[in-house]
């Protein structure tokens, strides 16, 4: 997790100097042909793809497979405590671990969670690919005075705006079904349902509570937002006792997620449960009025 965290903000910030570059500096670059200067270039953007899939694999491979490992234990303890309203004693919690990993069901809620890393992994690059965009196009904008520049920056405002919208759109929506995705994950360690199931069951259950679902992930976006901007700000990437806090705290707030829509999937079962109880008893008084 350490050496992860360090090499994504190592990687973030190469990448924000290589896009922070004034548009009109490269255009400049290109009107006088310097081989030195272009084959630098390339090296930087060879250089940069390859951090990029070092990190890809390190996000999908090992660390993906820590996380759902622990969220097993996370979610399976609390439901524990949450439902039996009382503390589990050392030697529960032990025999409980042993019972969590065995073949059968951690291939199952590997499954889910393979569902969920696909989806999700394509809206990320998606919304990667709309920030580029409109900060590129917010940058040649900044520098429109210059005479080499797209004279129409109007244009340039307009499609600035266009992605801003577009990436604050899609963002919601990420974290909005983030709320289900992570349900699905808590069906298929409480209720042994997996796949494309564990996600229809999820988002049954998530039916009338997107605005809640949204408010939650969105607490935790921040909280994990908030932890790393000061270090890339401060440099805490270079090591040092501030990573160490930074990562403590993120998975602290990592813990507190899946607490928390533990809880967030009990409360829509049962306000769904008693709905459809409601209904039946409705449909029983008009069949005796009847």
């Amino acid at each position: 997790m350490v050496y992860y965290e360090i090499f994504l903000q190592r990687t973030l910030v190469e990448a924000s100097n290589i896009v922070n570059e004034p548009p009109g500096y490269f255009y400049y670059k290109r009107s006088i042909p310097d081989f030195s200067t272009e084959e630098t270039s390339l090296q930087i953007t060879k250089d940069l793809f390859q951090k990029l899939f070092h990190l890809g694999f390190l996000y999908l491979g090992p660390l993906h497979l820590v996380e759902v490992c622990s969220v097993i234990v996370i979610v399976d303890l609390a439901s524990k405590i949450y439902v039996e309203d009382r503390p589990l004693t050392l030697k529960e919690m032990k025999e409980m671990i042993n019972k969590l990993y065995y073949g059968a069901r951690v291939r199952g809620i590997f499954i889910t969670s393979i569902y969920i890393l696909f989806v999700s992994t394509c809206i990320l690059l998606g919304l990667i690919w709309l920030i580029t965009n409109s900060f590129q196009l917010g940058l040649m904008w900044l520098f429109a005075g210059y005479h080499f520049i797209i004279k129409d920056s109007v244009i340039d405002v307009f499609f600035a705006v266009f992605y801003g919208i577009a990436f604050v759109a899609l963002l919601t929506k990420y974290l909005e079904w983030s709320a289900m995705w992570n349900m699905s994950i808590v069906i298929s360690v409480l209720e042994g349902i997996y796949g494309g199931e564990a996600f229809a069951l999820s988002a049954y259950f998530n039916k009338g509570s997107e605005g809640r679902g949204l408010l939650l992930m969105l607490v935790f976006f921040v909280w994990g937002l908030g932890l790393r901007l000061p270090c890339l700000y401060f440099g805490c990437y270079e090591g040092g006792r501030g990573i160490v806090a930074q990562i403590s705290l993120f998975c602290l707030g990592n813990v507190l997620k899946w607490v928390v829509c533990m809880v967030y999937f009990y409360d829509c079962k049962k306000r769904i449960l008693e709905k459809k109880v409601d209904e039946e008893v409705g449909r029983d008084i008009e069949a005796v009025d009847a």
